[in-house]
């Protein structure tokens, strides 16, 4: 007898959940969806099912060592510092990085924080001398933090209400017998919503992050408390806006994110203008959200992928293929954003054009 797929366990979780004990809000079905998706196996690359910017091109992850780098050595080179990244892969940013670092003799403490078993195997062999961990609480509370969360915040779990008839609703998951899908729940949610959007229309949808907002919270205090800097890099927005952002993506292609539970990489688009808030309320400053090409391209990664393509000419094109992915605003340079959280005394860093 052929052994079961986890993730298709999870669907027959999901529907005896359901049907003892009623729907599930989107952000439970987010969560443990992506917990099974991620324990699974090694979801990145050509044979995976999505690409990040790292595994793109080494240029990367580089950039962001020597904007790393660039702090410590604004900030006086701390000989006690700590480089700390959430969710960190296959370590593919981490070995970039820290290989870029090196070259300004800066070799900081290395902690990664990762829940899957699969990926932390993977980033054992891209960076053998980390620390790793499930999460901020353990990584030491001595000496300044380097943090850097790309792709990491997307793949928390958004709660959502909706407009419904009978006031806001929080929305959850039902099961009609043949499929998962989303709908307004039975519990009111109007005090949850702002004033601003109180009026809305029906069917109007409003996103919020609890987990992502936790963390930052997080990440600021510590930042005040220890000094050093954080860059989120995701893919996002700018302004407040509304509507469901949740996407799945298998093999590559979008594909509808009530099946399959557990097989497909679940994301939502990270609220950009609520970092900035969180960062105010934790007394740290802020600086962006920028684009990511336009970051990159003031950190001189033009210039790098030219030494790079002249020292492998055989590779020229693929190198300006990667850049163009990288940086032009019709692939991730205009939707992908970067923003950075800075302790006191920290430098205002490099690509933020000093403004806040």
């Amino acid at each position: 007898m052929e052994e079961q797929d986890p993730p298709q366990g999870l669907e027959v979780v999901f529907r005896r959940l359901i049907g003892a004990t009623g729907p599930i809000s989107v952000a439970h079905y987010m969560a443990e969806a992506n917990a099974q998706y991620y324990n699974r196996a090694d979801p990145l690359g050509v044979t995976g099912d999505f690409i990040t910017a790292p595994e793109i091109s080494q240029m990367f992850g580089e950039m962001i060592g020597l904007w790393l780098a660039d702090q410590w050595q604004q900030a006086g080179k701390p000989q006690l510092c700590h480089f700390v990244e959430f969710g960190p892969g296959r370590g593919t940013l981490a070995a970039d990085a820290l290989r870029a670092m090196g070259q300004f003799q800066f070799h900081p403490k290395v902690h990664l924080i990762e829940g899957s078993s699969a990926l932390r195997m993977a980033q054992k062999l891209s960076v053998p001398g980390a620390t790793w961990h499930d999460g901020l609480d353990s990584v030491p509370r001595e000496g300044p933090l380097l943090i850097v969360a790309n792709e990491f915040l997307d793949a928390l779990p958004v709660r959502q209400i909706v407009r419904a008839e009978q006031g806001w609703r929080e929305r959850v998951v039902v099961h009609n017998g043949e499929r998962f899908l989303p709908v307004a729940g039975a519990r009111p949610m109007d005090s949850a919503v702002p004033k601003e959007w109180a009026d809305s229309p029906l069917g109007t949808i409003l996103e919020s992050n609890p987990a992502a907002a936790g963390m930052a919270y997080e990440i600021a205090a510590r930042l005040k408390a220890q000094g050093g800097a954080a860059l989120f890099i995701d893919y996002g927005y700018a302004e407040p806006q509304t509507g469901s952002t949740l996407q799945a993506v298998r093999a590559h292609q979008k594909v509808d994110p009530f099946v399959d539970p557990g097989l497909a990489d679940l994301t939502a688009l990270v609220d950009f203008a609520q970092l900035k808030q969180i960062a105010l309320a934790g007394d740290v400053d802020c600086h962006g959200p920028v684009g990511q090409g336009d970051w990159l391209m003031a950190l001189g990664i033009a210039q790098r992928a030219a030494v790079l393509a002249r020292g492998q000419p055989a590779k020229a094109q693929e190198i300006m293929t990667a850049l163009d992915r990288l940086v032009s605003p019709d692939q991730m340079g205009a939707l992908f954003k970067v923003l950075a959280y800075r302790g006191p005394g920290w430098p205002v860093g490099a690509g933020f054009g000093g403004a806040a």
